[in-house]
């Protein structure tokens, strides 16, 4: 028998011990996964006062975190370092310590399969071990972008199979992580945050710890809610990016240049929300999280045909690039097999390090397999390394006047603001600008430039 199984069932006591403990500020949080999800939460929930223990597999990013070394751009070095000094934030590899933990906040990955299925391994995984070492009075929320029903048909019966009864017991809720890699002005502590329980019990307490780092808690009415709300939010923007996509391409058979269209349609002051054109669409949630969508919907034999529709436009929009730049090579009477192509910027947003499911991936994998000679410069992202369905390595190149002037075309697939267009387009042969980086570099280099 679970040594928390012979304790008495008294859930008012329960639940006034464990809110008491949050309201003061002495539970203690664990967070199981410090990614770009998990690390920045657990170092927003030590600055306000918990004892935060950090739970990873990854014995590297332990040894980091316990050291103080930051490695998630939105977490300041020097937050993180007095943190871990003040023994407020530490990090194991050893799922045993969830026994000292009042809170367990789940942040691991919720990837796709090769067929894009859901791969909620990860959470049933840690679930499992926290099934382990589950105890009377703790509550448990899960942060990863999952679909509608994962928390109460995935999580609560393999908890519950300890003998423990959530709302009782023990609390469970979802609510979903809202990161935005590189915004300055939204970080998880202005971030809204939505909170749906198992039970009105479990979604109080979840509201309460939340509250308690967040500057605005929205309870709704269950976890299903609240799972659904997130993937609704990115499968609006997958949506309306594929629209805009659309758009590029027919624009690019009528000669109409879509920056100019999207820019004056952005002039009117309602009924429309401004998203542009690119080479595809990039990160861990735009281009996975409407798939989970489709996958449960299809559970319910309902076809989500809008959504699967923007997938395959928004994945378009990388062949669009590669047909873009055969169509200026061949202009300049060259081939794209052997053709020197630099790409730059393969972080899937400006001005940070993330290259998960960045759509540069799918163009350089594109030319690799037309045989074009790939190079690539990015500030932010020294090293790529083969994963995923990505079976190549390469580094980061100098961006100097001999790498511009010897490569045959200059993809521009990230608009870093650290790059400096003017000294790129003079040096260049020919540009194929997926962001509109160049609208504003001297009109003398205008002839070298072609959009998406």
């Amino acid at each position: 028998m679970n040594q928390a199984q012979s304790i008495s069932r008294q859930p008012v006591d329960n639940i006034e011990v464990l809110l008491s403990k949050i309201y003061d500020k002495t539970a203690v949080v664990g967070v199981v996964g410090i990614g770009y999800v998990g690390l920045p939460l657990a170092v927003e929930k030590s600055k306000v006062g918990f004892d935060v223990i950090a739970f990873d597999r990854n014995p590297k990013r332990v040894s980091q975190v316990n050291a103080g070394e930051n490695y998630i751009k939105d977490v300041k070095d020097e937050e993180l370092k007095f943190l871990v000094s003040e023994k407020k934030l530490a990090a194991t590899t050893d799922f045993a310590l969830l026994t000292n933990v009042d809170v367990i906040v789940i942040c691991v990955p919720t990837p796709l399969t090769i067929t894009r299925d859901p791969d909620i391994s990860y959470i049933v995984n840690v679930t499992n071990e926290i099934a382990k070492y589950l105890k009377v009075g703790q509550l448990v929320t899960l942060e990863s972008t999952t679909y509608p029903g994962t928390t109460k048909e995935v999580i609560l019966p393999r908890l519950e199979a300890t003998g423990l009864k959530a709302g009782i017991d023990f609390f469970l809720a979802f609510s979903p992580e809202r990161v935005d890699p590189g915004n300055k002005r939204f970080t998880t502590k202005n971030t809204s945050k939505v909170v749906g329980g198992i039970t009105s019990n479990c979604l109080k307490v979840a509201a309460t710890f939340y509250a308690q780092t967040i500057s605005k808690v929205v309870p709704v009415s269950s976890t299903a809610v609240a799972e659904m709300t997130k993937v609704f939010e990115n499968t609006y923007r997958s949506v309306n990016i594929a629209l805009v996509n659309e758009m590029m391409l027919l624009c690019d058979r009528m000669g109409i240049d879509v920056w100019d269209v999207v820019e004056a349609a952005a002039t009117k002051p309602f009924g429309i929300q401004t998203f542009y054109p690119g080479p595809g669409v990039g990160g861990h949630c735009i281009p996975i999280d409407p798939f989970y969508l489709t996958w449960k919907a299809r559970e319910y034999d309902f076809h989500t045909r809008f959504i699967e529709l923007a997938g395959e436009v928004n994945i378009q929009a990388s062949y669009h690039v590669v047909h873009k730049v055969n169509r200026v090579l061949s202009a300049n009477n060259k081939a794209l097999k052997g053709a020197k192509i630099l790409i730059l910027g393969v972080a899937y947003k400006k001005d940070i390090d993330d290259y998960r499911e960045s759509p540069a991936l799918k163009v350089m994998d594109l030319l690799l397999k037309e045989k074009a000679e790939v190079l690539y410069h990015d500030p932010f992202v020294p090293k790529l390394r083969a994963h995923g369905l990505y079976n190549w390595n390469m580094d980061s190149t100098p961006l100097d006047k001999e790498i511009l002037s010897h490569a045959d075309c200059v993809i521009i697939t990230t608009e870093h603001s650290a790059i400096d267009y003017n000294f790129v387009v003079a040096n260049a042969k020919a540009i194929v600008d997926t962001r509109n980086a160049c609208k504003a570099v001297d009109n003398q280099y205008k002839s070298k430039i072609t959009k998406i």
